[in-house]
């Protein structure tokens, strides 16, 4: 079996970070395991608390999966600080990781920040030059880019900078402000675009951290960028169009598990 491991935060409702990481990661038929770079008290309204782990712990966290059951991918989520930046990047260099995926996060879905100001540049220098893939949504992508994003030629000029800057494809998130779903993947100066219609979901805790995951459980499964990308977003699609309504039992989890099942059985196809 494939494995891969999360970097991110812990979110302490269960949507979001690395506990929606591990659930997606085996969902797409991984064995998923986790290095957590802080805990969080949030729900699906807002952020109330964070405690940052040290880098000296999270270090160890690396080491002690990477010792035992080396990942075949990386997805790295919620990382807050310089010094926790930093310490990622060492341990991956050092362990020489590979399909590493790496989901940007600045800030919370209810607008709490969740990266130090000064620890952008790290994240452009240190950080997404050893990523495959960074997945900024446009927030995000402006951040990294340094240009407001207001069209799709905006989101084809931010994926290219941040792509040339920080030497990794770039898949650029179109649905937090654009009005649709459709993304952008872009990789040595190619662009293609993922187009699809908006799922009206209230339910969007933790979609980011849940699309980056699929991505990375799919390259460890040997599936192309492009490939995992597609079959990532299909998984997302999937998930949402559920309509997921914790005080339900039945449909939506008998639909997660055929997801389970679907993917599974193709993992074991190939």
């Amino acid at each position: 079996m494939k494995t891969a491991l999360s970097i991110a935060g812990s979110d302490s409702c269960g949507g979001a970070g690395i506990q929606a990481d591990l659930k997606t990661m085996t969902l797409n038929g991984v064995y998923a395991m986790s290095a957590v770079t802080a805990l969080t008290a949030q729900n699906t309204t807002g952020v109330r608390s964070i405690m940052e782990v040290t880098p000296a712990f999270l270090a160890q966290q690396i080491d002690a999966v990477f010792e035992d059951i080396p990942p075949d991918a990386v997805k790295i989520g919620m990382v807050g600080s310089k010094a926790l930046i930093r310490t990622i990047s060492e341990r991956l260099k050092y362990h020489r990781a590979q399909n590493i995926v790496a989901d940007p996060v600045m800030a919370a879905t209810s607008g709490a920040r969740l990266l130090d100001a000064d620890a952008i540049d790290a994240l452009k220098s240190e950080l997404l030059p050893l990523c495959t893939l960074a997945t900024p949504n446009i927030p995000e992508a402006e951040a990294l880019a340094g240009i407001a994003i207001r069209s799709e030629a905006d989101m084809e000029r931010a994926a290219r900078i941040i792509g040339q800057t920080c030497g990794c494809a770039v898949l650029c998130k179109g649905g937090h402000r654009m009005g649709d779903a459709n993304d952008l993947l872009w990789v040595s100066g190619s662009c293609r675009w993922f187009r699809s219609a908006r799922i009206d979901n209230p339910n969007t805790h933790g979609t980011g951290c849940t699309l980056s995951s699929a991505i990375a459980a799919n390259l460890a499964k040997g599936y192309t960028l492009t490939g995992a990308v597609e079959r990532a977003k299909d998984y997302l699609s999937g998930a949402l169009a559920a309509m997921l309504n914790l005080g339900h039992e039945s449909g939506p989890l008998n639909h997660a598990f055929d997801l389970h099942s679907r993917y599974t059985a193709e993992a074991a196809g190939n």
